[in-house]
């Protein structure tokens, strides 16, 4: 499993990515599950030792430039000839079903009926790729498909729509935020962009986050072909 990090607090993103490599050896027993981010200094060279043709299991939202690009070169750098991958969590399928289930808890908990709900779906967007809006999107739909909410409003950290417009909404309305980790996104710019609009109503915990997540996860990864090869 290899999540993107942060530059700044590379220590503690290291062990919500090994927390994470936990929860999937709980779901693959025999399986040799490694946790990894790409911001701390020598840590994916450590994690591939000794590896041949593993899994690679993108923890990010989208097939962004960092999963397509990046990731692929990191991996060679660190010495992988060949892996096997999984998509990215925001574009495994069952990512709507995954979303479904979290939200009708989160409803439950506030008593709330969906049709009667705006969801503001925060996500991180780019200003120089439209993939990371395109997976967004996706699951938005994906979700509309299973749940009929008065709004799903998708919204970004990189790009317009801002934040802080789409959480101005009247009536009850609650904030998905469709990101890998709680990390700086998550922790500061989201709060920082909801209280700029005012918004008081639940935020849930970021997907990443999830137990359910490292379930469709652990499905995906027994899902890789023998035969696929990077």
């Amino acid at each position: 499993m290899i999540s993107h990090g942060s530059p700044f607090l590379p220590v503690l993103q290291e062990i919500a990515g090994r927390d994470v490599a936990h929860r999937l050896a709980e779901l693959l027993p025999g399986a040799q599950v490694r946790g990894v981010t790409l911001a701390a200094k020598g840590a994916l060279e450590k994690a591939v030792e000794g590896l041949d043709t593993p899994v690679v299991c993108p923890w990010f939202m989208s097939d962004g430039w960092f999963v397509g690009t990046h990731l692929p070169k990191r991996l060679r750098a660190a010495g992988l000839t060949s892996w096997r991958a999984t998509p990215p969590l925001g574009l495994m399928p069952g990512i709507g079903a995954l979303l479904h289930g979290g939200l009708r808890s989160g409803l439950a908990a506030e008593g709330w009926r969906a049709a009667d709900t705006t969801l503001i779906m925060a996500a991180h967007g780019s200003p120089s790729s439209d993939r990371p809006r395109i997976a967004t999107e996706a699951a938005a739909k994906a979700l509309s498909r299973r749940e009929t909410f008065k709004a799903i409003r998708t919204c970004y950290v990189d790009e317009p729509p801002a934040i802080r417009d789409a959480a101005r909404v009247d009536g009850q309305a609650m904030v998905l935020p469709f990101f890998a980790a709680r990390a700086g996104h998550v922790t500061d710019d989201l709060p920082e962009e909801l209280e700029a609009a005012g918004f008081e109503g639940p935020v849930l915990a970021p997907v990443g986050t999830w137990q359910e997540s490292c379930a469709l996860a652990a499905e995906q990864i027994l899902a890789v072909p023998a035969t696929q090869a990077a």
